[in-house]
């Protein structure tokens, strides 16, 4: 299908981003706190020129003889499950980074992030209309996929944005960066995914919104990749904080630890009682016998 000169223009400046926003998350060495990032800059890296190259063809006579648009339709929904697989991961890579302080916090809430992700899975699965067949089937399956992992992605930066203060967290950290990044694209797919049946070819204004997204997204990347990284201090928090409290509490759910033996009081007390009745009996026939003689 034919791009017009704009859309060619986003998509060559999207290719280009991709490989160096790759080499400058390489090069930096953030693969070591963030790879299934690493892997999803790779990823589109290499998946986005192939798949421009094979859009280019399809619009070509050689294209159609090859039957490149169906190469193209496979390649793409390949490349968008697997994203989606890996978006999954980084999600819980921003939360173990943004609550690396927070240990006991960071245990239950990525307990309660991946019951939310199967939650999200199962809400998703209405959306596919298992009636069709083939290419088409497989689309609304990675589409509804996408979906559910775009409403974590979104929960998860609104979760950043609220706890930003609570969790000594700036809007300068890499995590939130990235967060924010998948923010401004997960609103591109959810407006993708709402007029995907309605799409007549690539050249559409939904497609331009869905490009204009992704470049925004990977301005925000670059801009924090070359930022100075920001260096982590020791958070410090009194005794009577609220979420140092809270991360105490969550540290001792589900942990058993070790078994402690909790002495009795000195004496039992029914034991107690008794001996006191005894004595006192006792102290009566004492002085009853003393008052006979």
């Amino acid at each position: 299908m034919q791009l017009n000169h704009a859309m060619w223009a986003m998509t060559a400046a999207e290719t280009v981003l991709w490989a160096a926003l790759a080499i400058v998350f390489w090069s930096k060495g953030l693969h070591r706190r963030f790879p299934s990032m690493c892997a999803y800059l790779m990823l589109r890296a290499v998946a986005t020129p192939l798949l421009v190259f094979l859009l280019y063809g399809d619009a070509r006579p050689w294209g159609r003889a090859y039957h490149v648009g169906q190469i193209y339709a496979w390649g793409f929904i390949a490349a968008y499950l697997a994203s989606t697989a890996l978006l999954y991961f980084i999600c819980i890579e921003i939360f173990r980074t943004a609550l690396v302080a927070f240990p006991g916090i960071s245990k239950l809430a990525l307990v309660v992030f991946r019951w939310a992700a199967v939650v999200a899975f199962i809400v998703s699965l209405p959306w596919v209309s298992y009636a069709q067949k083939g290419i088409s089937l497989m689309s609304d399956i990675a589409y509804g996929l996408m979906h559910a992992v775009s409403v974590l992605e979104l929960c998860l930066l609104v979760f950043l944005c609220l706890c930003m203060n609570a969790l000594r967290l700036t809007a300068r950290d890499l995590s939130f960066g990235i967060a924010l990044g998948f923010g401004l694209m997960c609103s591109g797919d959810f407006v993708l995914v709402f007029w995907s049946s309605r799409l007549t070819s690539y050249n559409d204004p939904v497609q331009f919104f869905y490009e204009g997204t992704i470049l925004a997204a990977l301005a925000v990347w670059m801009t924090y990749c070359l930022l100075p990284e920001r260096v982590s201090k020791q958070v410090l928090l009194p005794a009577s904080s609220t979420i140092y409290r809270w991360n105490e509490i969550a540290s001792a759910l589900g942990h058993t630890g070790t078994k402690v033996v909790v002495p009795l009081p000195a004496g039992n007390f029914f034991l107690s009682d008794v001996e006191r009745v005894v004595e006192k009996v006792l102290a009566r026939n004492m002085r009853g016998r003393e008052s006979e003689t």
